[in-house]
């Protein structure tokens, strides 16, 4: 649920207020563990929803519990990774992510105490992560409510409808700042309603 805080903030922009009005955003189904969602967020990457859930059952029946404790996830060779459905890159990717919690003794880490820059500077430290995936990360499993995915073209293709922007590049990105400014501190409910407002004009 939006908190009505957020809403009656938003609904000051008066392009963004209809939206406030029509869209009943849906619950996030973050279970709030870190470490197996940005290793979800890796095997969808790139891949239509229903392949890519197929995909990460079978990376996930891999594991005793059904869950892929980095300990065992490091310790599996590409052939297997990939017999489930992993491309090489994504493989080596979620190897990656457990070989990092490992290293850096993360799992369990209490991440509600850093902040969201801090956050993304250590994540993307790890090859296979890039800004946008911690950015949804910080969204959907942190539940940060400021944070503004500038690059998701979803919000980039929302935006440049809904204020009628015609700047591309380096001004396209200054003025979706500028707007995005006055959603502070509640951009990233301002983005799931210009998400839940695209997919609905679909």
């Amino acid at each position: 649920m939006v908190p009505e805080a957020a809403r009656l903030h938003l609904s000051n922009d008066e392009r963004l207020r209809p939206l406030v009005a029509a869209i009943q955003p849906a619950p996030s189904q973050s279970k709030g563990d870190l470490y197996a969602e940005l290793v979800e967020s890796i095997i969808y990457q790139q891949l239509s929803i229903k392949a890519a859930a197929t995909i990460h059952q079978r990376f996930l029946d891999l594991f005793p519990e059904g869950y892929p404790v980095p300990e065992a996830l490091v310790k599996l060779d590409t052939e297997t990774l990939r017999g489930v459905g992993l491309s090489y890159q994504k493989a080596s990717y979620v190897r990656n992510v457990a070989e990092f919690f490992l290293a850096e003794n993360l799992i369990g880490y209490k991440w509600d105490e850093h902040e969201d820059e801090e956050i993304l500077k250590r994540l993307t430290q790890i090859k296979g992560v890039g800004r946008w995936t911690v950015e949804m990360i910080l969204m959907f499993t942190l539940r940060r409510e400021d944070v503004f995915p500038m690059d998701d073209l979803g919000v980039q293709n929302s935006m440049i409808k809904l204020y009628g922007l015609t700047e591309t590049g380096k001004a396209l990105r200054q003025r979706m700042t500028e707007i995005a400014d006055a959603w502070r501190p509640y951009r990233s409910w301002a983005c799931v309603y210009l998400w839940r407002w695209k997919d609905a004009a679909k």
